[in-house]
């Protein structure tokens, strides 16, 4: 570390003293609770005398434990808790640290274009130094992106209780959403035909012209699978640009195939961040419907663009789907300008 940068505040790895019973007893927990709370977080069980913990450990089990103690959440509540945070944040630490690979590695000599996917020790070893040096400073953005995003969605939630029940009867956790993937065409024919980092290079490319299209019109991504993303937005004109913007920006792109998206409109039930049910089917077979470059819509949608002047829609002859029935797809497009 250079003499002008700031001495770190805390260390990514802080030294490793402890064993398991003596944080459990530290933390004021029983070992079974404690390994629960590990195995919820994704972190392997260590031996019983592998010193494999440090204060910070006693911590985060014990602020964990605390609201339990303080009945603010019972133990199954504060373990799924644990348990979303754990698969969340491996996510994201993981992308991190290939994205910071990928800047390491570009700044060395070109790699080979035989060269595996993943770095070099010289780049793997760099690729940890640089994150140790600004992970001071990508904590808070980590905890301010957590707390903006938290806020929506209580906004949301709060939102849609005041629309009162939405799913009828049948349907008591459920909340009514436009549901829409987008599908980039002929991906398995690129898989085979590009390089590790040329696909690399248009998944991301996908994932971040996606994003930022479905964001933009206030929608959320839910998830993101090579070649497909999955959102969600409130019904109307914002569930349609979001679509049609994906088609177009995507379709511009010299980098990317053709995309086709399909979008649903109905009762969805969220679990796990995710979304489930027949209107998250619904959409996933119109998609498969879908010309390139082309938006194909249910009629629920249709419904909710009534009054949406700069949309127009069209008819095409019903189709059977499998698992889902009889569906009238429909064709969206902007309305001709004048």
């Amino acid at each position: 570390m250079a003499e002008t940068d700031p001495p770190r505040s805390q260390p990514l790895h802080p030294p490793r003293t402890l064993r398991r019973r003596e944080v459990s007893a530290a933390a004021g927990v029983s070992l079974m609770s404690a390994r629960r709370f590990w195995r919820a977080l994704g972190m392997p069980i260590a031996g019983e005398q592998e010193q494999a913990f440090s204060a910070a450990d006693v911590d985060a089990l014990a602020s964990i434990v605390a609201l339990v103690r303080d009945e603010l959440l019972d133990e199954a509540t504060a373990l799924s808790m644990a348990r979303a945070v754990g698969r969340s944040v491996d996510r994201l630490a993981t992308w991190q640290v290939q994205l910071l690979a990928e800047h390491v590695a570009g700044q060395g000599p070109p790699p080979r274009d035989d060269a595996a996917a993943g770095p070099d020790l010289a780049t793997a070893r760099a690729t940890a130094e640089l994150f140790e040096r600004i992970a001071d400073d990508l904590e808070p953005l980590v905890v301010y992106a957590w707390r903006r995003q938290a806020a929506s969605a209580l906004e949301r939630i709060v939102a849609d209780a005041e629309l009162g029940p939405q799913g009828g009867e049948g349907h008591p956790q459920t909340t009514v959403r436009a549901v829409g993937f987008a599908d980039l065409v002929s991906f398995t024919r690129l898989v085979r035909r590009l390089t590790e980092r040329e696909l690399a290079a248009m998944v991301q490319r996908f994932e971040a012209l996606a994003s930022d299209a479905i964001t933009a019109q206030g929608g959320r991504v839910v998830k993101t699978v090579g070649d497909e993303v999955l959102f969600v937005v409130r019904p109307g004109a914002a569930a349609a640009r979001i679509a049609l913007d994906i088609a177009e920006v995507l379709g511009a792109d010299e980098l990317l195939p053709d995309v086709r998206v399909g979008m649903a409109t109905g009762p969805v039930v969220g679990r796990l961040g995710d979304v489930f049910g027949t209107t998250v089917n619904r959409a996933s077979r119109l998609t498969a419907l879908a010309r390139p470059g082309a938006v194909l819509v249910d009629v629920a949608t249709v419904h909710s663009l009534a009054q949406v002047s700069d949309i127009e829609v069209q008819q095409l002859r019903g189709r059977t789907l499998r698992g889902i029935g009889h569906v009238v797809p429909w064709v969206l497009r902007r309305s001709p300008v004048g």
